[in-house]
């Protein structure tokens, strides 16, 4: 799957222009943020940013930076994951929970060594990911995506469950995030 694919596929998710009162995340549009537009240089009203400034965000911070790009060269289907469930949590938490299933899954470091969990997804991530699926044949990807679909719909419900507020959003990112 091509970054544009990815990219597609979550605006099509995040919709249009929302400004939920539950929502920390205040006024977001094609799921950007405020505070990410902003930082990205955008000046305009939420209810203004362009599609094109949307797709330009998620390209370079969700996608290219975070390393899911990267990832997605390898299994489009786990790069794909990784991304929107970075768009949805932040970049560092799926990161983080890819790194910690690799290392899950190694066997006890008889496939493969166990690589740091930093949510930097570099050389030594994507090459214990390949590892990882020439260890584990036509599966591996399968397995790392539940691994990681598993881990998101807990979270969630830890969300939920630490902040009443969450409640108004779980059934949706259970609905449309967890495979």
């Amino acid at each position: 799957m091509t970054i544009e694919a990815m990219i597609e596929a979550t605006i099509g998710k995040e919709g249009g222009y929302s400004n939920h009162p539950a929502d920390r995340g205040g006024p977001t549009r094609w799921g950007i943020t405020e505070h990410v537009a902003r930082r990205n240089g955008y000046k305009g009203d939420m209810r203004d940013l362009p599609r094109e400034t949307a797709v330009a965000i998620y390209r370079q911070e969700y996608a290219i930076r975070p390393g899911f790009a990267a990832v997605a060269e390898i299994s489009p289907a786990v790069g794909e994951e990784l991304f929107d469930t970075g768009v949805n949590m932040g970049q560092a938490v799926p990161a983080r929970w890819f790194q910690m299933a690799l290392n899950g899954l190694n066997d006890g470091g008889k496939l493969y060594a166990d690589i740091g969990e930093d949510g930097d997804i570099g050389p030594a991530t994507l090459n214990a990911f390949r590892a990882y699926r020439k260890a584990r044949g036509a599966e591996a990807d399968t397995v790392m995506l539940k691994a990681l679909n598993a881990m998101q719909g807990a979270r969630y419900i830890e969300l939920a469950r630490g902040r009443p507020a969450n409640e108004a959003f779980l059934y949706g990112w259970l609905r449309t995030r967890v495979a």
